[in-house]
């Protein structure tokens, strides 16, 4: 398969929302994306590990047609799914299929990211796959609960470090919430991804815009 540069727009990583349904079983998790969008929640991820096909393609159904292309919507590891469900891309991580399989499935105009914890990951990405990805996610950057077999924290240092030598566009991700996320912020990466500091907020759209008052007036003007 040709590589070809794939552009999308590093600003749609700004405030990036992962899903737990769990977390959003309080609002419903349609209710709470759809408020979080409200608050300024650019970029949406559909993640839910437990869920059979069945039910996260029902899921993903229902979520494109209540967000009506307000926001880039993909889906975490479930790449036949974000196809068949005519979804906007799709994340995989290390240990999923690779990304040539998933570039493949998906098409070329597809949003694709890769999950990056280490400069090693980041390198063999840049070397192989560079032409097939549109961004990184970088972490763990924190301890979080919501994925216990996370790897190791990278910290905010680690965070700096990778996302100056990333030549995609990053997200960080990883424990992030409303204490820590300016520091996040001021690191080089694009944007947060963030689980519970949204899903689990009695308010969805006042949680993304607290979240988003801390991103840096410097880099809106760039």
């Amino acid at each position: 398969m040709k590589e070809v540069v794939y552009k999308k727009p590093a600003s749609a990583l700004q405030l990036y929302l992962v899903t737990d349904s769990a977390l959003c079983a309080k609002n419903g998790l349609i209710e709470t994306v759809l408020a979080a969008i409200d608050g300024g929640v650019s970029m949406v991820q559909l993640r839910d590990k437990h869920a059979s096909d069945e039910v996260i393609y029902r899921t993903a159904c229902e979520l494109k047609e209540a967000i009506n292309g307000c926001v880039p919507l993909v889906i975490n590891d479930r790449v036949e799914i974000a196809k068949l469900a005519k979804l906007d891309g799709a994340h995989i991580g290390q240990g999923d299929l690779s990304v040539l399989q998933a570039r493949e499935i998906l098409g070329p105009e597809a949003w694709l990211g890769l999950s990056i914890n280490t400069l090693s990951e980041l390198e063999i990405a840049h070397a192989n796959h560079l032409g097939m990805l549109d961004y990184f996610g970088l972490g763990p950057v924190f301890t979080t609960n919501t994925k216990p077999d996370h790897a190791s924290p990278i910290g905010i240092q680690g965070l700096d470090n990778l996302a100056k030598f990333s030549k995609l566009p990053t997200v960080a991700i990883g424990g992030i919430n409303q204490d820590n996320a300016e520091q996040v912020y001021q690191t080089s990466c694009n944007g947060i991804a963030v689980v519970s500091a949204i899903c689990g907020s009695d308010n969805p759209k006042l949680a993304a815009q607290n979240l988003l008052q801390q991103y840096p007036s410097s880099k809106s003007n760039k």
